[in-house]
């Protein structure tokens, strides 16, 4: 299925795929060491500067409190991961003291911070007493000596053998602002090097975040050059320098350089023959980059110990008696008709069965057929798998690249697993996130599987029709949305925290900590409404009023503050005059139900408008209605009505409009 290697042969749609890189949506454990440099140049704080910005935290108290900010954040997001901080450059040296470890002597001027492994509170403690308190222990003192970057590689290679020898990612973090830590020594960067090749080797990526000072550059080439191994071809490898001392301070440029390595993870299924046609199948794999984040689920565990300990459950079925069923003696049933029917295990498999895993392509639509309501669940990104179909990254590439350009859409059949429920999705192609058309810029490029409902999904639901407001408030409106866009006229959730969650995490943070408990959240979410020069409200009291004073000048009221004064004006005036209308009809139908002697309580609320056919209910006659059934007119009478009419002849009116209007036709048709 490949194209051959004349690349003459290759059709003009599929000029230069744009390669997607699948190892940023792998479900995988990650393992992350950070490697930082205490060193004199690393302690050295910024040259003061009358800049408010400017950074004040040397390079290693910046690292430091990155690696706070980063194990926070994965006590949340990924609980399971493991993090750990290895000091190299350092007077003092520490490694395990575990029986038949390699002493702290094998490894000279290396300091094991926190050793890797899941993040407990102690280690966020103790890092945090470092970031905010400073070094009371003496470990931040540099040593005289140079020390050996074969030492440190070979001490991080021990390290995640013993502690993540089977995570699917393992990680090494060098934080350093030394571009040639053994100028001349030809042998010692030799050794280094295979240091650096045995961390590859064992499936280790070394990742480096250079810090830079002044005008002087961050030169790769000096050293590092032959111990990270990255590909020269692929941009997003550039490694990328944090510069010390200018407007952006080097916590937040480490922090984003950092995060832009973090790995987003929930795969959903692999290996997936996708049939484009009779004989032409490719291998993809499925990825969930938006999963909904919820915390995490409460756990009982057992406090009579000294330390407590998970409490496991277990269930059993008992029958009346509370005897205990076992699992020879029970069968799956489904209740139908008042009966239960029994299924064998290999009964109820074969019930499900509805083919192997597959996406399959029954045809092509234009996008614009597609509605936005019909989505039933989250969509699943795709990517190309070479394993089982030599040839599938070209094709996929061609696909997505002619559904960009011809704005269509795939429609296909599809079963995710064995035994799963087959469902039909919608082939949806996304932009580039840099791309101007794309309103996708958190998400990445390539096809979207769109679920779309069926038949017995729908759900029939009868709407009323709503007045709509006059044009003059709709023109207003439409001003003020225009001016309150997202930047880029895009939602990105990447700005967004959920702020129930984070407030969770907070308070357990707090009390793992024992910290204060905050009391509030920065809530991103809240529109930016109020102004230094805003009205303060009637009905506010003195401290809202006071509070409403502090405010700095806020994005909605600067923007169309005028706009909405002006809307509401309108607003209200509109209202007054339906409301005045609204009375004189009532005054009017008062007046006609005094005339005819009507009690007022029991006068039914007038129908807006009535269709001619229902003009005099209960007294059409079968003429009138049979008119009104061939002129396709008798569904726009009012349930209320359609009742009268079929009590004045003697029929049921019980059930829904269509089952009203089915009984008063098929009347029609008998008399």
């Amino acid at each position: 299925m490949a194209w051959k290697d004349n690349e003459d042969n290759r059709p003009d749609g599929d000029e230069g795929e744009d390669e997607l890189d699948e190892t940023d949506y792998k479900t995988q454990k990650d393992a992350v060491l950070f490697a930082i440099d205490v060193s004199s140049s690393m302690l050295q704080p910024p040259p003061k500067t009358e800049d408010k910005k400017a950074d004040t935290d040397s390079a290693v108290a910046a690292a430091l409190k990155c690696a706070y900010q980063i194990m926070q954040q994965r006590i949340i997001a990924q609980p399971k991961d493991m993090m750990g901080i290895l000091l190299f450059g350092t007077e003092q040296s520490k490694f395990r003291d575990e029986p038949g470890s390699r002493s702290s002597a094998g490894y000279p001027h290396c300091y094991l911070l926190t050793d890797l492994d899941v993040p407990s509170a102690e280690d966020v403690k103790q890092l945090k007493a470092m970031v905010e308190e400073g070094d009371d222990d003496g470990i931040l003192v540099p040593s005289k000596e140079e020390v050996l970057m074969s030492n440190v590689l070979f001490c991080a290679n021990q390290i995640f053998t013993t502690n993540a020898a089977n995570f699917g990612s393992r990680r090494l973090f060098i934080i350093t602002d030394n571009d040639d830590p053994h100028a001349g020594d030809k042998a010692i960067k030799s050794s280094a090097a295979v240091r650096a090749k045995d961390l590859y080797d064992l499936g280790v990526v070394i990742e480096l975040f250079p810090i830079s000072r002044g005008d002087k550059k961050f030169d790769l080439t000096k050293f590092y050059d032959d111990i990270i191994y990255r590909d020269p071809e692929v941009e997003a490898d550039e490694v990328k320098s944090s510069k010390s001392g200018d407007g952006i301070t080097l916590l937040n440029s480490l922090i984003l350089n950092i995060n832009s390595k973090q790995t987003p993870k929930r795969s959903y299924f692999s290996n997936l023959p996708f049939e484009l046609a009779p004989g032409l199948t490719i291998g993809i794999k499925g990825y969930m980059p938006l999963h909904r984040q919820t915390p995490t689920r409460t756990c009982w565990v057992w406090v009579g110990g000294e330390k407590a300990q998970l409490a496991t459950s277990e269930t059993a079925k008992v029958d009346s008696t509370t005897r205990t069923v076992e699992k020879t003696e029970i069968k799956k049933a489904y209740k139908f008709g008042g009966e239960y029917i029994y299924f064998k295990p290999e009964e109820a498999a074969a019930l499900k069965d509805m083919g192997k895993k597959v996406l399959r392509v029954i045809g092509f639509k234009p996008r614009s057929q597609l509605p936005s309501w019909a989505s039933v669940k989250k969509s699943i990104f795709i990517f190309p798998s070479e394993e089982q179909f030599v040839g599938s990254t070209r094709v996929f590439s061609a696909l997505w690249q002619k559904l960009l350009k011809s704005e269509k859409i795939g429609i296909a059949w599809f079963i995710a697993r064995e035994n799963a429920n087959p469902i039909m999705v919608a082939i949806i192609p996304s932009r580039n996130q840099d791309d101007e058309k794309s309103g996708t810029q958190a998400l990445p490029a390539g096809l979207w599987l769109y679920p779309l409902p069926f038949a017995d999904d729908v759900r029939t639901v009868e709407f009323e029709e709503r007045r709509r407001p006059a044009d003059e408030v709709t023109d207003k409106m439409r001003e003020i949305v225009q001016n309150l866009q997202l930047p880029k006229a895009c939602y990105n959730p990447l700005k967004y925290p959920n702020p129930s969650l984070q407030w969770h995490y907070k308070i357990l943070q707090a009390m793992a900590l024992d910290e204060d408990v905050p009391a509030s959240l920065d809530d991103p979410t809240i529109p930016k409404y109020r102004s230094v020069g805003a009205t303060p409200d009637p009905m506010m009291d003195e401290e809202e009023e006071e509070d409403l004073a502090e405010f700095p000048p806020r994005q909605i009221d600067k923007r169309v503050g005028g706009y909405l004064a002006e809307l509401k004006e309108m607003v209200a005036e509109k209202a007054k005059i339906l409301q005045n209308t609204r009375a004189l009809k009532r005054e009017i139908e008062d007046d006609d139900d005094v005339d005819t002697g009507r009690p007022l309580a029991k006068r039914p609320k007038p129908a807006a408008k009535k269709t001619p056919a229902a003009a005099a209910t209960g007294s059409l006659n079968n003429a009138q209605l049979k008119l009104a059934v061939e002129q396709d007119t008798l569904s726009k009478i009012k349930v209320a009505e359609l009742k009268d009419i079929l009590a004045s002849r003697g029929l049921n009116t019980t059930g829904r409009k269509a089952e009203l209007l089915d009984r008063l036709e098929q009347w029609l048709e008998e008399n």
